[in-house]
Formats: C-alpha cells, sequence, structure tokens
C-alpha cells in the first residue's frame, strides 16, 4: 500500500497575523510618544501661565547675567589694549627668545602698532613670510624674520634670504610692503640688493628703537608704498599715506 505523504499545516494566516501585530506597535509607538510629550508641554506651560512670577524672576535673572558677561568681556578687552599699548621689548629679551617665539613678538609688536589682523605664519613651507598683517592705512604687510641667538655677533643676513623674501613676498603673498626683521645684521650687497629690489630692512639698530618704543614700524621705515586700497581702520586714524620714493 503507498503512503501519502503528512499534510502540512497551513501557517500563512498566523504569519500575516505576526507581521500585522508588528506593524500595528511600530506605529503605535511614536504615536503614543508624540501625545505624551505633547501632554508634557501642555502641563509645563499651564504651570508657568500660573506661576507667572517665576517667569519674571528667570528673565530678570538672565538679563543681569548677561549685562554681567558683557561688562566682564568689555573690562577684558580694555585690559587687553592697554597691555598691547604697553608692550616693549629690550633687544636683550629679543635676543633670549627662539626663532619661533622671536616671530610671536614681531606679530605682538605689529598688533600693537594697530594692524589688528597681525598673524604668525611662519613654519615649514611658509614661502619666505613668517607674518603678515595688514596696516591701518591698507597696507599687506608680509614680513620674514631672522633670529640670531648670539645678535650682532651671530651669521649676517645676506642676500640669498633676501632673494627668497623677494621671490614670494609680492608675486605669493601679495605684500604692499616687504620687510626682513633680524636681531643680526645685514650685509651691505644684502643692503644694496634690498634697495634695488624695494624691500624694507630692520636690522638691529631699528629693531631696538621700535620694540622698546611706542612709534609704529611705518613710521621708522625711511620710505613706504602708498595704500592701494582704503581700510575700514585707516577711517579711526585719518593718517595719509607716505609716498614712495623713487
Amino acid at each position: 500500500m503507498t503512503r501519502r505523504p503528512p499534510v502540512r499545516r497551513r501557517t500563512t494566516g498566523r504569519r500575516l497575523s505576526r507581521r500585522r501585530s508588528r506593524h500595528d506597535t511600530s506605529v503605535t509607538a511614536p504615536v503614543v510618544a508624540a501625545v505624551a510629550a505633547a501632554a508634557l508641554v501642555v502641563m509645563v506651560v499651564n504651570w508657568l501661565l500660573a506661576h507667572w512670577w517665576f517667569l519674571l524672576i528667570a528673565a530678570v535673572l538672565a538679563a543681569l547675567g548677561g549685562f554681567g558677561w558683557w561688562q566682564q568681556r568689555a573690562q577684558r578687552m580694555q585690559w587687553e589694549q592697554a597691555r598691547s599699548r604697553a608692550l616693549r621689548y629690550g633687544l636683550a629679551q629679543l635676543d633670549g627668545l627662539s626663532h619661533q617665539q622671536f616671530e610671536y613678538a614681531v606679530r605682538d609688536l605689529m598688533h600693537r602698532d594697530g594692524c589688528t589682523d597681525a598673524v604668525q605664519v611662519g613654519g615649514q613651507g611658509d614661502l619666505g613670510a613668517d607674518v603678515k598683517a595688514t596696516d591701518p592705512l591698507g597696507r599687506r604687510w608680509v614680513i620674514q624674520c631672522k633670529h640670531r641667538r648670539h645678535g650682532e655677533r651671530g651669521a649676517a643676513v645676506g642676500t640669498p634670504e633676501l632673494q627668497v623674501l623677494n621671490g614670494t613676498g609680492r608675486p605669493v603673498h601679495k605684500g604692499d610692503v616687504v620687510v626682513m626683521v633680524t636681531n643680526g645684521r645685514i650685509t651691505q650687497p644684502g643692503r644694496i640688493f634690498a634697495r634695488q629690489q624695494r624691500l624694507h630692512l630692520v636690522d638691529r639698530h631699528l629693531l631696538g628703537s621700535w620694540a622698546a618704543g611706542s612709534r609704529p614700524l611705518w613710521e621708522l621705515l625711511p620710505a613706504l608704498s602708498t595704500p592701494r586700497r582704503p581700510s575700514p581702520l585707516s577711517q579711526d586714524t585719518g593718517a595719509p599715506g607716505r609716498p614712495e620714493r623713487a
């Protein structure tokens, strides 16, 4: 006698029922959460309306806190401006700095003079620029710093260093005023090259006057180009540009 295969139970209905149950649960959960959140918001609003004085106290405290923060910020800015205006460096102090610290010192001196955007950019791949700044007359300064640990007894800055600065100061960094600053010496051939290429030199003697005094660097250099564009800072100073010498 041939046996018939066992009859398989139909499970399609059960599977559909389970799927519907899971779908209903996934839809119901967000709805319940939204209703609960809305109810909570309503409760909070009703409580605040019933206790309006709490909102008044919170507003007063927030206003006092905001005023105190603003006052402290203004005071910090005044202190920072006063500290910046009083910034002075002696040559011995500059000699004792590292090369990077020397770059930061030059940046701070430019900031003291009114270049609010002065920034130190020296490092690997700086392409001949250690400090960049915009003076109150709108001129873009590109400064290369050469620090000598032994000051005037250290190696003099020569034509090769100035050639690098000349090759990038205007074409790459778009500088209006391109400057070499050192706490050491500059060779005579280097001075001749700088004069031919309209590079400005700040040697140890000029650096000492600038860092220890209160006059901006553009008042100490012999000749500067006229500003090529107006600057918002120039409206505050009202100082005329200095014509470039032939």
